[in-house]
């Protein structure tokens, strides 16, 4: 190519290893190309024969300014629509320092308490947070949206009700719409009855477990519910209230006046609206409840040394433990928005919080008696942010204005709904007033507003006005200042391993390259300042991205549709199944619910098909880790007139391409089921194979895993679902925005196109790829996963591979030998620290393993750096099986070593501090010291804290 043409290949940024790098692996592998591995490993029945069909790879910089240009075709007006979604400013030292810093977004999810107590600390403010304005008792780490959260509450009281035979849930007054829309699909799955009571003065029967109330309402006002709280809890029965959390530094909170359970959404913590997500949810409840709360829960505990150390708490309540006995089958949340909400309360303190709410509810009020003057009338008596105003006959006219204006208002028929934010300035008050007086035949200036102003009434009742204190520890009153808040961040931040300083081998969940050209476009105004309710001529951008997407992504699957609404994998898993559902319901077999799951499967698989109401049933896998066929078809054929679906995910969880599985497909479809596929190896598949072409039905794509989208310290993900031509109807619609056919199913996340602002993302990665460079990715990711097998196999044993003897872009080592002398997979976990390195899945799929996956980003010098610490690993373990190292107190068993230890002025142990902490030459350069020694889970599940403890109560504590 003449160097007049030359453009540079993103590709070539995204994959890690250079040519020699790849000549070098495949010789160590003992093969003579990188396609004779992928012709060993993928089995040729399943092989695509045509390459993809995607538009030619974009550099770097062409895709910027084609994105610059998308961006523009967004109008972004001042939005007054409400509705759950609300303007915010995002400080610049939190945007700059978290939100856009690899440090913080690259974060694995805390399960290795060691090398994350930075992120640890930070989702323990946020709980804090949530419990102060609350005045609950106990909170969680997030959730993924205010809808979602409603349902997940829906659950609990349901789980915990009294009476048994009560399914009945009730609906108490306005609730914005998404949320109906979601409880509605949720409460089908498990029977449950909705009913809906347009006043606060509902009734109960015996077959009611529960209520919801929203505070205040979706059309604004703000009601006092003691009384129906008190009615509740006197017929033994539970009450959830959706609250704005931003609207409790004014508002009595609710669990000062009876809440069991209150949920809703953190975005006005400074998250942009970015049409629809992703937003952290909170979750707070009664202490009583702290084991059917949902989601993770960050608690306080102490490390070997007993000092201070915080861990993820109560893990066992999760759904890859107790499966499809699981009471929610969360596999993600929202960590990243999250922490960005907790930094933004210590950032403005109680009194910059209440400031701000004070000033939204003083424009309000401005603008309701302003609008009086006019001779409007304005529904709400009491209120925090929200006005309703009757039009009449002027709602056409004043609709018009409002956006010749750039405004969006909120209309139902001839009421304007005008929701006050953070955003909005004296000035927006004074441009709303015209429009509003232009439409009387009057001007702006008939309007007292300076007496208006003095007269600073609030239209919330003394009796729901906050009087207690919240946000009272340090961390929410030492941080003002930008310097301090970048200290700190910073502070933080220093306590956790990312993808800045090693490779994380996480089989399953795939860590790799987070690309700055991918994440760039995320804080441009005009992605994330967009309503997700804006009027459709105002969202070209977002559409013509999620077209292309749904285009894109339907050609790598195979299948004819996308939906991009479910926001998390799970989600996604739970999405397909209801549109299994609905598929079988349309054709009259209300009665196929029984799922077949391979028991290999990851525990959100029978999880989310308990949560969509469906009976699960086990196949059993052979000795070498595969679906055994003869017990899947006499499953298959017993279970006929009831069957609904296989879950199967493939590559395999054993990180294996099974060669019977369109087969497995057929034995499927031959007994009237539908084939979900799970897709979370999928990028073992792209290029090269397809969910479609194998024969799936549906299967959910983890955008946060082969798309690109960080993890975020454990979130945010989306799991949208792909689907073959005959269950596109029936893909999730909602009750705002039409997204899907008459027929589909009801919502399943609060926003139309899920966390739609992180779609950018993925649509940069494929454009920036191209057809070739994504193949090329998946290729890379099975030589990476090959290699690494090649190293290891000699020093540890490799449980499963394919015919040729090859993994897929995974493995699994097999470390239960070891605990013939006293060394737990555990121990190993904790060692790779002293290397610098993230565990790999430990115990998952099979207990007493390490399932590894590489990932394509990884060079090869990466590669060897990991494969050495592990192979200097099993040589301190077999130092211990010859004896030559205590069985107890050796370098394995006291891992991590953190600075403070081997600085210590004494040194007790029998091996070396240098053996301790530098146990090879390259860990001297690359050396991240874990912030605490081994965290004593036990200690924290006996004595749970979920809030930040002031140090001195928490050492009296330990010491009672």
């Amino acid at each position: 190519m003449s160097k007049i043409h030359y453009q540079e290949k993103f590709e070539t940024r995204h994959i890690g290893s250079s040519a020699d790098e790849t000549e070098s692996m495949l010789a160590a592998i003992g093969l003579p190309g990188i396609d004779q591995l992928i012709d060993e490993t993928v089995p040729a029945s399943i092989r695509m024969t045509r390459p993809l069909t995607l538009p030619p790879a974009m550099s770097e910089a062409a895709y910027l300014k084609k994105i610059a240009g998308i961006a523009d075709q967004n109008r972004v007006f001042k939005s007054y629509i409400g509705q759950g979604y609300y303007g915010t400013v995002l400080p610049g030292v939190i945007q700059r320092n978290i939100l856009e810093n690899p440090g913080w977004y690259t974060q694995y999810t805390p399960y290795q308490a060691e090398i994350a107590q930075g992120r640890l600390q930070a989702l323990l403010n946020f709980q804090t947070m949530v419990i102060d304005l609350t005045g609950m008792e106990i909170a969680n780490a997030s959730l993924l949206d205010e809808a979602t959260a409603a349902a997940e509450a829906m659950f609990m009281q349901y789980g915990i009700r009294k009476n048994k035979s009560a399914n009945q849930y009730v609906v108490a007054g306005s609730v914005f719409p998404q949320t109906l829309d979601v409880l509605q699909t949720r409460a089908r799955s498990y029977g449950i009855e909705l009913v809906r009571h347009e006043t606060i003065d509902f009734p109960v029967s015996e077959t009611t477990f529960g209520a919801l109330v929203q505070y205040p309402a979706a059309d604004g006002t703000v009601s006092d519910y003691r009384a129906a709280a008190a009615r509740l809890h006197d017929d033994g029965m539970s009450l959830c209230v959706i609250a704005d959390l931003l609207s409790l530094a004014l508002l009595t909170p609710p669990g000062e006046w009876g809440a069991d359970v209150v949920v809703g959404s953190t975005q006005r913590f400074g998250i942009p609206m970015g049409f629809g997500g992703p937003h952290a949810a909170y979750f707070a409840t009664k202490d009583a409840y702290k084991r059917n709360i949902p989601g993770r829960l960050i608690g306080v505990t102490v490390d070997a040394a007993g000092d201070y150390a915080l861990r993820m708490a109560l893990q066992t309540r999760e759904q890859h433990i107790r499966r499809d006995k699981a009471s929610s089958n969360i596999c993600t949340a929202q960590a990243l928005l999250a922490i960005m909400a907790g930094f933004y309360a210590a950032y403005h303190g109680p009194d910059g919080i209440r400031s701000i709410a004070e000033r939204i509810h003083g424009l309000a009020v401005l603008l309701d008696g302003a609008l009086q003057q006019l001779g409007y009338t304005q529904y709400n008596q009491t209120y925090f942010d929200t006005l309703q105003v009757e039009l009449g006959e002027l709602a056409g006219p004043l609709h018009a204005e409002a956006l010749n204006q750039e405004a969006n208002l909120h209309y139902q028929g001839t009421v304007a709904g005008i929701s006050i934010d953070e955003t909005t300035t004296y000035d927006d008050i004074v441009l709303l007033i015209r429009v509003f007086a232009k439409m009387k035949g009057k001007a702006g200036g008939d309007v007292q507003l300076a007496a208006l102003e003095a007269s600073g009434t609030s239209l919330i009742p003394e009796s729901l006005r906050r009087t207690s204190a919240y946000l009272t520890h340090p961390v929410f009153n030492r941080y003002h200042s930008e310097h301090e808040m970048l200290r700190y961040i910073k502070s933080l931040e220093a306590k956790d391993l990312s993808l800045c300083h090693s490779m994380i081998p996480l089989g399953s969940c795939t860590m790799k390259l987070n690309a700055t050209t991918e994440m760039v476009p995320l804080t441009w105004p005009k992605f994330s300042d967009l309503h997700p309710f804006a009027p459709a001529d105002q969202t070209g951008g977002y559409l013509r991205i999620i077209n292309e997407l749904d285009s894109w992504l339907s050609e790598i699957t195979g299948f004819a549709k996308v939906s991009f609404q479910p926001n998390s994998g799970a989600q996604g898993e739970y999405a397909g199944l209801m549109v299994i559902r609905a598929y079988h319901e349309h054709r009259g077999h209300h009665h196929r619910n029984v799922v077949l799951i391979p028991a290999s499967a990851h525990g959100t698989n029978p999880a989310s098909a308990s949560m969509a109401g469906m009976n699960v049933v086990v196949v059993q896998c052979d000795d070498r880790g595969n679906i055994d066929v003869a017990d899947l078809r006499a499953k298959a054929e017993v279970h006929a007139p009831n069957l609904s679906a296989l879950m199967v995910t493939y590559p395999s969880t054993h990180g294996v391409f099974e060669e019977p599985i369109i087969e497995i497909c057929d034995i499927v479809h031959q007994h009237g089921g539908q084939v979900y596929m799970d897709g979370a190896n999928m990028n073992a598949q792209v290029g090269l194979t397809s969910p479609g072409l194998i024969g799936a039905d549906v299967c959910h794509l983890n955008l946060h895993k082969t798309f690109c989208i960080p993890h975020g310290g454990g979130g945010p993900g989306m799991g949208p679902i792909g689907v073959a031509p005959h269950l596109v109807p029936f893909l999730p619609n909602h009750a705002v925005v039409s997204v899907s056919g008459t027929s589909g199913i009801s919502a399943v996340s609060a926003a139309p196109w899920g966390s739609a602002s992180i779609l950018l993302i993925s649509h940069a990665y494929i454009a920036m790829m191209g057809a070739a460079g994504l193949t090329n990715a998946t290729k890379y990711a099975i030589l990476h996963a090959n290699y690494l097998k090649r190293r290891l196999e000699g020093h540890y044993p490799v449980l499963y591979a394919g015919a040729n003897g090859h993994c897929a872009h995974e493995m699994i080592l097999d470390c239960r030998a070891f605990k013939a002398a006293g060394i737990e997979v555990g121990d190993i976990a904790k060692r790779l620290m002293d290397y610098g390195f993230h565990a790999p899945t430990v115990s998952f799929p099979v207990a007493g393993t390490l399932m590894i996956e590489p990932t394509e980003s990884e060079s090869q010098a990466e590669l060897d750096r990991f494969c050495d610490a592990l192979i200097a690993i099993r040589q301190e373990i077999a130092a211990v099986e010859r004896g030559e190292a205590d069985g107890s107190n050796n370098v394995l068993k006291q891992a991590p070593h953190t600075v403070t230890t081997v600085s210590a002025d004494t040194w007790d142990k029998p091996y070396s501090r240098s053996q301790a902490a530098f146990p090879l030459p390259f860990v001297r350069e690359f050396k991240f010291w874990p912030f605490v020694g081994r965290v004593n889970d036990l200690q924290g599940d006996r004595m749970l804290i979920c809030s930040c403890p002031p140090v001195s109560t928490y050492e009296t504590e330990l010491e009672a």
